[in-house]
């Protein structure tokens, strides 16, 4: 496994994890960007600040479940993400399986229109935070 679930990030990493989930959620909520470009932008601020603001726009198709309420886009911009931040296929993939996990047992499912059905809209801004925290914190723990 390329992150270490045992690992403990340090306290430098568990703060700009908050700050990332924090932020995400504040994009969201600023009404510019939906969960995978609040995503995708906050792990670009912090994460790789090389990367034109253009870049959002690849995740841009993602956002309400890539338009049909499948999967997440939180989720789907944050697999984005890892795939440009880590430019590494097998540990994407393996932190993209890390990451869906942990949002199924959090949630239950995956589908964007399930969740949105159980909890409405408002929980959206919340979600794209903590998928955001949730990859900055297995990229603490690596």
């Amino acid at each position: 496994m390329f992150w270490n679930k045992s690992r403990k990030p340090s306290e430098e990493h568990i703060a700009l994890s908050k700050k990332c989930q924090e932020e995400a959620e504040q994009l969201y909520r600023s009404g510019k960007y939906h969960c995978a470009e609040a995503v995708m932008e906050t792990m670009r601020r912090h994460y790789a600040v090389d990367l034109p603001e253009s870049i959002i726009g690849t995740v841009s198709g993602f956002g309400g479940g890539s338009g049909s309420g499948c999967v997440c886009g939180a989720v789907s911009g944050g697999t984005v993400a890892l795939g440009l931040l880590l430019a590494d296929k097998k540990k994407t993939t393996q932190l993209t399986k890390d990451l869906h996990g942990w949002f199924k047992e959090k949630y239950g499912v995956t589908c964007c229109k399930t969740i949105r059905a159980k909890n409405n809209k408002g929980i959206c801004p919340i979600i794209t935070g903590e998928v955001t925290g949730k990859i900055a914190e297995m990229l603490g723990r690596k």
